[in-house]
């Protein structure tokens, strides 16, 4: 597919509300579908399991829902969330800090997924001219772009020293809202996050807290929130429980049935694949 530079009247209209807006715009593949909302993910270029854990399933979570993810097409959290969204299903949108001609776009471990972005209807953007080659200062320019397009933001994991956390205060001078998935404590990638979090940014971990902070209703009778018909008492009581992710030892503790007939009816319900334990909480699937 053929890259185009894109007229005024198809540029999106959230980068006119940000300062220094682009004053063109080159498009490969497709923009967001209209009515989508956009949630721009960012994170380390060294990325953790923990991190990869959460963005994959956070973004599988808003599978078949009305959300487009926005990214920077880098190494690490970046790259995550454009295959997660692949996988699901959803629209995705690369903003790389280059031009998009094939020769030029950075990553080059990258040029691949671009092709599987463009061939599943998603794109590129970029205010580069098509040739144009990465260089350091484009990658902060663009992020202004990423959460300029953005309804929100989310943080998967930042370090100290992390440009994402020049991305996260951008959300707030854009007033676009900031979310953070939670570290364990002194975890060195859980800075960027724990940070804002005592700032204000909204805490998230499961897809529901995403489509509450996009404004996205939650689809009625989904299989996390009805019962299956088939458990038995056991499995309702611990089924009712998982409301909202819960640590195994608490659920042991504060359920009716007991230490030995509650951990029973939660490896029932995990052989069922109807819940699953992920960041040290069991949650519904």
């Amino acid at each position: 597919m053929e890259i185009r530079e894109l007229i005024r009247d198809e540029l999106p209209r959230q980068l006119f509300e940000i300062p220094q807006p682009p004053a063109k715009l080159w498009m490969r593949g497709a923009l967001p579908p209209e009515g989508h909302k956009l949630l721009t993910v960012v994170g380390s270029r060294a990325m953790t399991r923990y991190g990869q854990e959460a963005c994959e399933m956070l973004i599988a979570g808003l599978a078949d829902y009305p959300v487009s993810i926005v990214s920077g097409l880098a190494l690490g959290v970046d790259t995550c969330a454009h295959k997660a969204a692949l996988a699901a299903g959803l629209h995705t949108l690369a903003v790389p800090g280059s031009g998009l001609g094939k020769d030029v776009i950075y990553p080059r471990a990258n040029r691949a997924l671009v092709e599987d972005i463009v061939a599943s209807g998603g794109g590129l953007l970029s205010e580069y001219a098509p040739d144009e080659l990465s260089r350091p200062y484009y990658f902060p320019e663009r992020n202004r772009l990423m959460v300029g397009l953005a309804d929100a933001v989310l943080v998967i994991e930042a370090g100290e020293k992390s440009g994402t956390l020049i991305t996260a205060r951008l959300a707030g001078e854009y007033n676009r809202e900031l979310l953070c998935i939670p570290h364990r404590i002194k975890d060195p990638h859980s800075f960027g996050s724990h940070l804002f979090l005592r700032l204000g940014a909204t805490l998230v971990s499961e897809p529901l807290h995403i489509l509450e902070a996009l404004r996205i209703p939650p689809r009625e009778g989904s299989r996390q929130n009805e019962a299956p018909s088939d458990l038995t008492d056991a499995e309702g009581v611990i089924w009712g429980m998982l409301q909202e992710p819960m640590p195994r030892d608490l659920i042991l503790r504060e359920s009716s049935l007991g230490a030995s007939d509650a951990l029973t009816a939660l490896v029932a319900l995990e052989l069922r694949g109807l819940v699953k334990e992920e960041f040290g909480a069991w949650h519904r699937i």
